[in-house]
């Protein structure tokens, strides 16, 4: 019996085979990216525990990757600054694996060797946060403005392109703490509208001035209280007006009912 003879092409065709084994049992393991969730998240670490979203096709059939572990969470941070999110079970993030371990440079910060030899290995993960599919898509997307927004969009920050308009819209309060001054300038009117009451408290001094006329109108009795009530210039006023307090200092002044 004559011994069998590969061709030419058959050898070929053998190298490029062993070939493209050898590139896939490399590439199986090598980790780049892929989308995942958020299961749960640990606001001291900032940390999560992350399921990846994309099955591995194993032994014949899909397999889901196993639940990630300590996972680092990127937030938009520097010089001093950082904008954070309340991270909820079930958010959509992206997760990247880096070139090397990172377990030392995590625990310790800093320029850190590494603690495992190994390369975009699944232990290796961070997740970034935004990324979203069709159905979790943001609703009501704004074109022409910059957006700080829940996904209801009934409490949002907005800086209009087109008028260059700043919007402060919120569902239920507004609250402003400062430990100095507040200064409020503008070349144009300023507005205020409220359904409710209005009240303004000082522990020290109020002053209003104005270069031009001043106007108080209350649709019930207006009340001015003192100890020593002193009013410069003239008072034109229609319906009730009380004046409470030690004495009534009134300089060229005259009332006009």
């Amino acid at each position: 019996m004559s011994e069998q003879r590969m061709s030419i092409g058959e050898r070929l065709h053998d190298s490029e085979e062993s070939l493209r084994r050898l590139v896939e049992s490399k590439t199986d393991n090598l980790r780049v990216a892929m989308p995942g969730k958020i299961i749960s998240f640990d606001a001291e670490k900032q940390t999560a525990t992350v399921q990846p979203l994309i099955k591995e096709y194993v032994r014949d059939k899909w397999e889901s990757l196993p639940r990630l572990l300590d996972v680092p969470c990127f937030f938009p941070r520097a010089g001093g600054y950082c904008l954070t999110f309340p991270v909820k079970p079930g958010d959509e993030v992206i997760i990247m694996f880096n070139d090397m371990c990172l377990d030392s440079w995590w625990q310790s910060g800093g320029e850190q060797t590494q603690l495992e030899i190994r390369r975009h290995d699944l232990s290796d993960a961070m997740c970034l946060l935004g990324i979203t599919s069709v159905p979790k898509a943001v609703e009501d997307y704004s074109t022409n403005s910059v957006m700080l927004r829940n996904e209801d969009k009934d409490s949002y920050i907005e800086i209009v392109d087109d008028d260059k308009t700043v919007n402060i819209v919120g569902a239920e309060k507004l609250n402003v703490t400062v430990v100095d001054d507040i200064n409020v300038t503008t070349d144009a009117d300023i507005n205020v509208t409220a359904r409710g009451d209005v009240t303004v408290e000082s522990a020290a001094n109020v002053t209003i001035r104005c270069a031009g006329n001043m106007s108080l109108e209350a649709g019930g009795i207006l009340s001015l209280k003192a100890p020593g009530l002193r009013i410069e210039g003239e008072i034109a006023h229609s319906g009730n007006m009380q004046t409470s307090g030690a004495h009534v200092d009134s300089v060229g002044s005259h009332c006009s009912c």
